[in-house]
């Protein structure tokens, strides 16, 4: 096992690294930019914006990517979008405080070299250091993805086992309906209706609107804390759980569907063992298989793509909404520092999910693929 775990950490290094590859010449080719966009500052703003660049010293902030949307040697004709009547020098001024005045390749090798020790630089447009911004926003996003798969699980499987079970009959039925609805609300609309009538929306006041915490949350007793915060995430969770456990519940039962009518199963059944037996000690283990592999894409998607959203509606500041207010902006410390983290996390969870397939069912050895 420990050499397996060896092969698959040195395997995320040119994962990770084709991923930041492709995203970055990617973002290389679309059009807009920092550049541009002080451009339209200053030609918006005049002389304020014009010292900024020149006599405030922002620092360097060559951690970025963006191009010029002609090509790199435009600076010195000038022909950035809308950059037309500004002096040429000052053009050149800006790409040095963005880190422009190098060539893509460099900066990509530069910005690399830097993610290796977590150093993603500043923000374009936030006056921060990237990492800092990602550290103030993980919990909020950490605390939607992980409570919000944990529940999902929690309901999915032992209703998708009662599915199986029940196959056919009145309950598997009613309880079809019910997850066919929910896999057909979106996340984002049935969270609207959530605020409309339990957050003040039009009429009760139930749950707050915003945060992840009330205002003077360091002041309260740690029981009070621990229910101020499920009181703040009782609604958002809701929100993602309702479309997420759908698709969970019937995995769950057409596995241990499958599982249920193979040989091993009527073996077991004809040597006298009680149903119960049979269903959790036999069927369980071979039938979770397929649950446990989803759980990975499960917390990713929810954790950084399901709650978008959902952050956007109950005003939670996760590292969601930073990564799509980043793009939008074309904060590309940000994008890129974000993305780094998202995709570190993704592989190392993808480790962990099957290291479990091991824990579960101790038949399997990833060894034996070498043999």
């Amino acid at each position: 096992m420990f050499a397996y775990i060896i092969r698959r950490i040195l395997f995320m290094v040119p994962t990770l690294l084709g991923i930041m590859v492709v995203n970055y010449f990617i973002v290389q080719a679309a059009p807009g930019g920092p550049v541009e966009r002080m451009i339209a500052e200053i030609k918006g703003t005049g002389v304020d914006a014009t010292a900024r660049i020149t006599g405030a010293g922002q620092g360097e902030l060559a951690q970025g990517g963006g191009r010029p949307t002609g090509g790199e040697g435009q600076a010195a004709t000038g022909q950035y979008r809308g950059a037309r009547g500004l002096d040429p020098a000052l053009i050149k001024e800006i790409e040095r405080l963005y880190g422009f005045d190098k060539p893509p390749v460099e900066r990509f090798l530069h910005m690399m070299a830097n993610y290796l020790s977590f150093d993603f630089g500043d923000s374009f447009f936030r006056d921060r250091r990237v990492i800092e911004l990602v550290v103030e926003k993980m919990p909020v996003s950490i605390s939607l993805g992980l409570w919000t798969t944990i529940v999902i699980y929690l309901v999915s499987i032992p209703l998708g086992v009662a599915k199986a079970v029940s196959d056919g009959n009145a309950f598997d039925v009613w309880t079809s309906a019910v997850v066919i609805v929910g896999y057909a609300i979106p996340g984002f609309l049935f969270a609207i209706l959530l605020v409309v009538l339990f957050a003040g929306g039009s009429y009760f006041a139930w749950f707050p609107l915003r945060g992840l915490v009330s205002d003077g949350w360091q002041a309260l007793s740690w029981s009070a804390r621990v229910a101020d915060y499920f009181w703040h995430m009782a609604l958002p969770i809701a929100a993602l759980v309702v479309g997420g456990f759908a698709g969970l519940t019937m995995l769950t039962k057409n596995s241990f569907l499958e599982e249920i009518n193979k040989q091993y199963v009527l073996t077991a059944r004809s040597k006298g063992l009680a149903p119960r037996r049979v269903l959790y000690g036999h069927i369980f283990r071979n039938a979770m298989l397929i649950v446990v592999a989803g759980f990975p894409g499960a917390l990713i998607g929810i954790l950084f793509t399901g709650a978008l959203l959902i952050e956007v509606i109950f005003s939670l500041d996760g590292l969601g909404l930073l990564g799509f207010e980043a793009a939008i902006n074309r904060d590309y410390p940000v994008m890129f520092g974000t993305l780094y983290v998202f995709t570190l996390m993704g592989l190392v969870i993808g480790l962990i999910s099957d290291l479990t397939y091991m824990f579960i069912d101790p038949r399997i050895d990833f060894e034996s693929r070498d043999q």
